[in-house]
């Protein structure tokens, strides 16, 4: 069998891998999975492309794994006994930022790794752990060729306005600027809604990625145009545990009168806002949705609320809208978020179909609609395989 690509998603404590078979025009998926729970009660899933669980890497090995480098020592011998290959062609991450200069996906050299980990202190919640399975795969396989593909390249094409944060030029030199994110998932979605649209992408898109991390994106001409992220994953929508938009008169008088300090405010502003701290419950939307307690109700208004109002300026943005796409876990699965999304929507031309959103199609706003609405399931790993099959010219 062909050398299989392996195609990397690291976190604090995950380790998302998908592997795909090269050699046609198009990737194809032959499995994907995760070790989760690293340095805790560490649990592995893994199925093949059509949906069968393969066999687990050995009990043992998956009980002495503390850290992604040990993670990583495991994957071929599991590639091998799930027929799966015995090496790899190649490995292609997700790295969450590229700074103002990685805006195209690169090939890994040790001196782009260096810059890369020097952009540690602007996504400190992600950044590293990318570049630490970056460097733990090239100390096993110091010949396999890696690739990094950034969640801020799709923002990069943003005009000048929409990048500033108002600060001081000065600050702004230092990096200080509206960057965004889940650029990886929007590529993905721009290029399958034009399949979609019979090969011409609608003009003016807002793109709704809303998962537990959740932005929204204004594409002109299948471009960023603006978006929610802004130099931080903190900022816009209202997500399952991070806190959205927030005036910084607030973070100040926290300072002041609740003496809360830097890392107090982090950890409320990442970890205990959001759904979580509106509701009191939980930050998983299906659980909300299916609970009968005011608190949730509230929660999901103001979650609602919070992605119509971006909508208004992102279409503003774009001096008006053709098209509006749902992804992520919940823009894909929540049918009560987008209706409700939608019927708010309604003065902007957006007119819902509820039969077609309940059933869960790709097209769910009526023929007569102004704007049409879509769901589009995303697909990140494919987009990264895309990147990393034509940077290594793996046909």
């Amino acid at each position: 069998m062909q050398a299989p690509l392996l195609i990397l998603n690291a976190g604090s404590s995950s380790l998302k891998f998908a592997l795909y078979r090269t050699g046609s025009a198009e990737p194809t998926l032959l499995a994907r999975g995760q070790f989760a729970g690293i340095g805790r009660a560490l649990a592995f899933s893994a199925k093949s492309a059509d949906g069968l669980a393969l066999t687990p890497p050995d009990a043992a090995a998956l009980a002495a794994t503390r850290n992604h480098a040990d993670a990583l020592l495991l994957l071929p011998a599991w590639l091998q006994a799930n027929d799966l290959g015995s090496a790899l062609a190649g490995a292609g991450h997700r790295v969450v930022h590229g700074g103002t200069r990685f805006t195209l996906p690169e090939r890994i050299t040790p001196e782009s790794l260096d810059a890369l980990a020097a952009l540690e202190p602007l996504a400190p919640h992600h950044q590293p752990h990318n570049v630490a399975a970056i460097r733990a795969l090239m100390a096993q396989q110091p010949d396999l060729p890696q690739v990094a593909c950034f969640d801020t390249a799709f923002h990069a094409t943003m005009p000048a306005t929409a990048q500033s944060l108002g600060l001081p030029r000065a600050l702004e030199a230092k990096g200080l600027r509206r960057y965004g994110f889940h650029g990886l998932s929007y590529e993905y979605v721009t290029g399958r809604l034009a399949e979609l649209c019979g090969g011409r992408l609608p003009k003016r898109v807002i793109i709704a990625h809303l998962g537990n991390g959740a932005s929204m994106a204004a594409v002109l001409d299948g471009k960023g145009h603006a978006t929610t992220m802004g130099f931080s994953t903190l900022d816009g929508l209202v997500m399952g545990t991070r806190i959205g938009s927030l005036d910084p008169g607030a973070i100040l008088h926290l300072m002041r009168t609740e003496r809360m300090d830097l890392k107090a405010l982090e950890d409320m502003f990442y970890n205990r806002s959001g759904l979580l701290g509106l509701s009191d419950i939980s930050a998983d939307m299906k659980t909300l949705l299916e609970s009968g307690d005011s608190r949730a109700a509230a929660a999901i208004e103001q979650y609602c609320y919070a992605i119509v109002r971006h909508a208004g300026s992102l279409a503003a943005a774009l001096g008006g809208l053709d098209a509006l796409v749902f992804t992520g876990g919940v823009g894909e699965n929540a049918a009560p978020i987008r209706s409700q999304v939608c019927r708010a929507l309604a003065w902007l031309g957006v007119d819902l179909d509820e039969t077609a959103n309940a059933r869960g199609g790709s097209l769910v706003t009526t023929p007569s609609s102004r704007v049409a609405a879509y769901v589009v399931p995303t697909d990140e790993e494919l987009v990264i395989a895309r990147h990393t099959a034509a940077l290594l010219c793996i046909v």
